[in-house]
C-alpha cells in the first residue's frame, strides 16, 4: 500500500470508523480530532451531531457546511436457536451487493467478525437459482453454535453492524476504495474548509458539521441546523459517477476527476439559483473544474437545512463516487480536494452584502 500522508491518514482514519444511523460516536471522535484545531468552539446537538464553528466576523452571515458523520449498514434484530443472527438494513441496501460480504458487529463486549449468507444455490430449484435473493432471506453467521452462545458473546438486539473493508490507495494513486466514503468524504471537506481559513480572513462565522442519521431521513441536518440558523448551506456527500460500462450519460453524466458535482436538482431540493450561480461564476473565474448534475431520487442533508428557521439558501457540492452503498467505493482525490479548494474561496467571499444579494437573487 502507498505511503499514506497527512490527507490519506485522515481519510482512513474517517471511512476505517464504525458508524451507522444512530450510533455515530466513533467517526464523531475521528472528526472531532481532526476539526478542533481548526475551530473556536467545538459542540454537539441533542441527537450527536457535531458542530465545529470559526468565526471571522462575528456579526457576519453563518455558513453552514455539513457532511454525515454516518454510513449504511445493517441493525441486529434477533438471533435464533442455532445462533445465527436475523438484521434489519439501516440505509438503502441493493440485496446483490450483500451476500457472502464480511461484517463487524460492535457488541458491549467487543467486536465480532460474521458474514452474510443465505441458502446455497445447490440446494435451489433452477428458477430460484436465477433470481436474486431477498434480504429477509439473509442472515449473518458469527460461527455461534447457539442463541446462548452468541449472547454469551455479547450480541444483543439493537447492536450495529457494519460492512468491514480496509481503505486502499489504488496503482492509479488518485483512487481511493474504501468503505463509507458515503459520507465521511462529507466529513473531510468539512474539515479541510475550516483548515483551509485557519489564517485567512473570512467575512462570516463559519461551521463546519458531521451530522447523524441522514440515511435515514436527514435527522441530524435538521437539528443541527435548527441549532445553527445558518444564512447560507453547503450540503457536501457522494454522487453517482457515470463512467464505468453500461451507463448511458442519459443516466449519469459525472465522470470521476472532472471536479465536483455542483446539483441543481434532487429528490430533496431544488438548488438556489444564486447561490449556484455565484459558486459556478467563481469556479470559472478561479478555473476550477466542476459538473452540473441532476438526481432525480435521494437526495442530501440540504435537502432538510433549506426548509429550517426560515429558509435557508442551499446548495450540494459532491464528489462523484462509484459503488455507493456497497463494501467498497471509490472516487478520486482531485474531485475531493477541488471541492475544498471551491468552498473555502467561495467562503471567503460570503459577507453581509453578498448574502443578502444571492439570497433575494
Amino acid at each position: 500500500m502507498a505511503k499514506l500522508d497527512e490527507t490519506l491518514t485522515m481519510l482512513k482514519d474517517l471511512t476505517d470508523a464504525k458508524g451507522i444511523p444512530g450510533n455515530e460516536r466513533e467517526p464523531r471522535e475521528v472528526m472531532k480530532k481532526y476539526i478542533t484545531p481548526f475551530a473556536d468552539e467545538v459542540s454537539t446537538d441533542g441527537l450527536g451531531s457535531l458542530v465545529a464553528k470559526k468565526v471571522g466576523n462575528e456579526n457576519g452571515p453563518k455558513i453552514m457546511v455539513a457532511g454525515h458523520l454516518d454510513e449504511v449498514g445493517f441493525m441486529v434484530t434477533s438471533i435464533d436457536d442455532k445462533g445465527f443472527i436475523r438484521f434489519q438494513t439501516v440505509g438503502g441496501w441493493w440485496s446483490q451487493v450483500m451476500l457472502a460480504q464480511r461484517v463487524t458487529i460492535v457488541t458491549r463486549k467487543g467486536e465480532i467478525t460474521g458474514v452474510i449468507g443465505s441458502k446455497p444455490p445447490h440446494i435451489l430449484p433452477a428458477e430460484a437459482r436465477k433470481k436474486p435473493v431477498d434480504i429477509k432471506d439473509m442472515f449473518i453467521d458469527i460461527g455461534a453454535s447457539s442463541r446462548d452462545e452468541a449472547k454469551e458473546w455479547g450480541v444483543t438486539p439493537g447492536d450495529m453492524v457494519v460492512p468491514y473493508f480496509e481503505f486502499t490507495v489504488m496503482n492509479n494513486e488518485k483512487m481511493l476504495l474504501a468503505k463509507a466514503w458515503d459520507n465521511r468524504i462529507g466529513c473531510a471537506i468539512a474539515i479541510d474548509v475550516l483548515k483551509g481559513l485557519k489564517d485567512a480572513e473570512h467575512p462570516n462565522v463559519v461551521y463546519g458539521v458531521g451530522t447523524v442519521q441522514e440515511e435515514v431521513g436527514l435527522r441530524g441536518a435538521k437539528t443541527s441546523a435548527q441549532m445553527i440558523q445558518p444564512d447560507i448551506a453547503f450540503g457536501v456527500d457522494v454522487g453517482i459517477a457515470g463512467d464505468t460500462p453500461g451507463v448511458t450519460e442519459k443516466e449519469a453524466l459525472s465522470k470521476m476527476g472532472d471536479g465536483p458535482q455542483i446539483i441543481i436538482y434532487d429528490a430533496s431540493m431544488v438548488s438556489h439559483k444564486g447561490l449556484r450561480d455565484f459558486v459556478t461564476d467563481l469556479a470559472d473565474e478561479l478555473n476550477i473544474p466542476y459538473q452540473f448534475d441532476a438526481v432525480a431520487g435521494g437526495g442530501t442533508d440540504s435537502g432538510a437545512i433549506h426548509l429550517t428557521h426560515r429558509g435557508v439558501p442551499a446548495l450540494s457540492i459532491t464528489i462523484a463516487t462509484r459503488y455507493i452503498h456497497s463494501h467498497a467505493a471509490m472516487l478520486h482525490r482531485d474531485d475531493y480536494e477541488n471541492a475544498v479548494k471551491l468552498i473555502v474561496e467561495v467562503i471567503k467571499r460570503l459577507d453581509k452584502e453578498t448574502v443578502e444579494k444571492i439570497t433575494f437573487e
